[in-house]
C-alpha cells in the first residue's frame, strides 16, 4: 500500500452536497416569499459559487461571505433580508443534510482499517460536525479540519501546514488528498506536496491543475491504492 495517510474532503466526495444544498435552499426561498425554482436556485448558485472562489483567492473573508451572500442575492428579487440572520436560518436547514455519496460509508470503513483518514475542508464547524456525526461517517477518522475553526482554507499552503503538524509521524510521500474541487483540493494537494485523486464523476476534462489520479466514483479507490 503506497499511502498511509488519506485526506478526504466532505462535500460531493463523502456527503452529496448538491442534494442537501437543494432541499435547504427550497426551504428557505419558500420562508423569504421567493419561489424556489430551477432558474432562482441556478442564479443563487452561480453567485455563491463565484463568493466561494473569491474567498479560496484570498479576496473575501469567509466571514464577508457568509454574512453578505443572502443579501445580496435576495436585493435581486427586492426583498431586503439581514445577511447574518438569513445566513443562520439556511444553515439550519443545511445542517439536516447529511445524504451519503454512493458507497462512502462502506470505502471509509474499509480504508480506516488499514490507513489513518483525516478530514480537510473548507466547510463552516457546526454544520460539519453535524453532517459527519448524523452520517456516520465521523468515527472513523482520526481528526477533523475545519476551516473555520483553523483560520486559514484550502489551497492556502498554511492550512495544510497545520493539518500536517498534527498528525503524528506523517510521510508527505505516503499521504494523498481526495475531493472534487480542483481549485481548493486538487490544488491545495499540489501547493502542500502530496498526491492528490480527483473525485469527477461527470469525466470533465482538468484545466492546467492536473491531479495525480481521478476516479469516477469512491470505490474506484480501491483499485488505485491497490496497485502500490
Amino acid at each position: 500500500m503506497r499511502y498511509e495517510t488519506i485526506l478526504f474532503d466532505i462535500d460531493d466526495t463523502l456527503l452529496d452536497f448538491k442534494a442537501a444544498e437543494e432541499q435547504a435552499l427550497s426551504w428557505l426561498f419558500q420562508d423569504m416569499g421567493v419561489e424556489p425554482s430551477l432558474s432562482v436556485k441556478n442564479n443563487y448558485k452561480k453567485m455563491n459559487h463565484g463568493f466561494w472562489r473569491d474567498h479560496e483567492a484570498g479576496l473575501l473573508s469567509r466571514q464577508e461571505l457568509l454574512d453578505n451572500r443572502f443579501r445580496l442575492f435576495f436585493e435581486q428579487y427586492e426583498r431586503e433580508v439581514d445577511g447574518p440572520n438569513t445566513e443562520a436560518r439556511y444553515r439550519q436547514y443545511l445542517n439536516q443534510g447529511y445524504q451519503l455519496i454512493a458507497n462512502s460509508l462502506e470505502v471509509v470503513e474499509a480504508l480506516s482499517q488499514k490507513e489513518d483518514l483525516y478530514i480537510v475542508t473548507n466547510g463552516v464547524s457546526v454544520t460539519q460536525h453535524q453532517r459527519l456525526k448524523k452520517s456516520g461517517l465521523a468515527p472513523y477518522f482520526k481528526k477533523f479540519f475545519i476551516s473555520e475553526e483553523m483560520g486559514v482554507h484550502k489551497p492556502m499552503k498554511e492550512f495544510f501546514d497545520i493539518v500536517f503538524s498534527e498528525i503524528p509521524r506523517l510521510n508527505k510521500e505516503k499521504t494523498v488528498i481526495i475531493g472534487d474541487s480542483l481549485t481548493s483540493d486538487i490544488k491545495g494537494g499540489q501547493v502542500a506536496g502530496i498526491d492528490t485523486i480527483w473525485m469527477n464523476p461527470q469525466q470533465q476534462e482538468p484545466n492546467e491543475i492536473k491531479p495525480t489520479f481521478q476516479i469516477k466514483e469512491l470505490t474506484d479507490l480501491y483499485q488505485i491504492l491497490e496497485e502500490f
